[in-house]
């Protein structure tokens, strides 16, 4: 599998990564949209220079006439690693205090050549200078390397092999309903299809977290003969507690799935299910409730039934592992990949 950050090329990745998972070009490339040619041609870039080699060359050469002078150049780059946490206007507003002149743009355009562009890599290059030079750190320096070392530890990619191996669930805030008063939704996200499903109720308590998982996400996955081997969730106390008096931590220890909790103060770790959140607040929620009156929960449980129908079938997503395709067709075809490895372990 390729992997890469870069936005430019992000889809060509996944056009590569997409074929590879189905075992089938034309497949790939009819859900991609693009032809056979372009895949073949895309294949050779990166047999002959790996992913990097997918970068369009036909960029024009850039005119060093235009370009500020060395020492400028130098200045901020110094800059950059002395105060890796200053953005590049606020990088050009503290220069022109030293006598520096250089705009925010060009600030930008100097960090682009040295890589510099964003935080973390100023933060690599200060660490690297404190590697070779020895310079001692100022506090402001030193606060920014302990971040850095604070957010790696709490942002690691999520693994996940195939449908079923990691679902992620969470409690979401709709609103509060005339006559009916607060609603919450219990929100499951397979990690690895983004198959989603989601059930509403008036309050928030392990007995609905674990109603959601019985009612929905267990028999979908029975039916389509795929396990659930393990949940993330917050540390909300729907989700924790001591086994033995806990219904949704009992109801886990009965079937057989393990249960793991996100960092404490870090919501991103389940970034997932917060990422599907703001999608159906947009998509939905924002729209229905300006379309039309509920007058229970019910109601607005069926549109929302519709809607889920809708996102799992219908809407293509652009995940690192859908790669333009739904959800459902997504887990679809990652059910061979366990069936593959169920298989390897008999």
């Amino acid at each position: 599998m390729l992997h890469t950050n870069n936005p430019i090329i992000k889809h060509k990745a996944g056009l590569l990564n997409l074929a590879e998972e189905l075992g089938n070009v034309s497949k790939a490339c009819k859900v991609m949209g693009v032809s056979r040619d372009t895949f073949y041609r895309y294949q050779e870039l990166v047999e002959e220079g790996g992913i990097d080699n997918l970068i369009s060359k036909s960029r024009r050469a850039p005119n060093t006439k235009n370009r500020v002078d060395d020492i400028t150049e130098q200045a901020v780059i110094a800059y950059a690693i002395e105060q890796p946490s200053h953005g590049q206007h606020r990088t050009s507003n503290e220069l022109r205090k030293m006598g520096v002149f250089v705009s925010g743009s060009g600030v930008r355009s100097i960090w682009l050549r040295n890589n510099l562009e964003n935080f973390k890599k100023r933060l690599k290059a200060l660490e690297h200078s404190v590697a070779t030079d020895g310079i001692i750190l100022s506090d402001a320096q030193i606060a920014a390397l302990e971040k850095k070392k604070h957010d790696d530890e709490a942002c690691g990619e999520i693994e996940t092999h195939h449908p079923g191996y990691l679902g992620s669930q969470d409690t979401f805030y709709v609103g509060n309903l005339k006559g009916v008063g607060r609603i919450y939704q219990q929100t499951f996200v397979d990690t690895y299809s983004k198959v989603a499903f989601c059930k509403l109720y008036t309050t928030k308590t392990p007995i609905t977290a674990a109603d959601t998982l019985n009612d929905k996400v267990l028999p979908f996955f029975e039916q389509y003969d795929l396990p659930m081997l393990r949940i993330l969730t917050d540390r909300g106390t729907e989700y924790c507690g001591r086994v033995d008096h806990h219904d949704y931590q009992l109801y886990l220890a009965i079937n057989d799935i393990d249960h793991t909790k996100t960092k404490a103060m870090h919501p991103q770790t389940n970034g997932i299910c917060e990422r599907f959140h703001k999608t159906i607040l947009q998509e939905f929620y924002q729209v229905t409730f300006r379309k039309k009156l509920y007058a229970d929960i019910d109601e607005l449980q069926k549109d929302l039934d519709e809607w889920i129908e809708y996102y799992n079938n219908e809407r293509t997503h652009q995940g690192k592992v859908c790669c333009g395709r739904t959800p459902m067709a997504t887990l679809l075809d990652g059910k061979t990949i366990w069936a593959e490895k169920n298989l390897a372990q008999i």
